[in-house]
């Protein structure tokens, strides 16, 4: 009995995980980890720097967040649309002593206002990154970057790109 109980439970939690990487791969982008070596890579191309206002968007786990404040002494703003992830990634910067430099934003990405972002980070499918593309555009300042996992922006002027990685840096204005 003990047995079937386990099983039932578990059955449920990866159905649950499966519906959650449904409907949030439905609103943008499926949760894929970045590795710790490319988020390092990434917020390195953009050239973080102390201070800067770094976004994540669809911040998952909070890794870049967590890298952006300890590693460049950025402030960074995560947006998660998944709850358990986020729920996760209020835990780990709580837990970590970041909440003064870091903050998550439970929401859809295209609902946020990224007026304040010095550097936006993106790991979203080709199809999300074309309908943010525009977004990006009228809300960046001049100046701010862009750094994008795998995926491109193709009317944003690209400053540099790593093939290897597929890591792609752009500058708005």
């Amino acid at each position: 009995m003990a047995i079937e109980i386990l099983l039932s439970v578990l059955f449920f939690l990866v159905m649950l995980f499966l519906m959650s990487l449904a409907w949030t791969g439905s609103r943008g982008a499926p949760w894929v980890p970045t590795s710790r070596e490319a988020v390092h890579r990434m917020l390195s191309m953009a050239e973080v720097r102390p201070g800067e206002l770094v976004y994540d968007l669809g911040c998952g786990d909070g890794r870049v967040l967590v890298a952006a404040a300890r590693l460049f002494g950025a402030r960074a703003v995560g947006i998660e649309l998944d709850l358990s992830r986020f729920l996760f990634s209020l835990a780990v910067i709580a837990v970590l002593g970041l909440r003064r430099r870091v903050r998550v934003v439970r929401g859809d990405l295209f609902r946020q206002d990224l007026r304040e972002a010095d550097v936006v980070v993106s790991y979203l499918l080709q199809a999300t990154n074309d309908r943010l593309q525009p977004k990006l555009l009228r809300e960046l300042r001049p100046g701010s970057r862009v750094i994008s996992n795998t995926f491109t922006f193709s009317g944003l002027p690209l400053v540099r790109c790593d093939e290897e990685h597929r890591l792609y840096l752009y500058r708005i204005g």
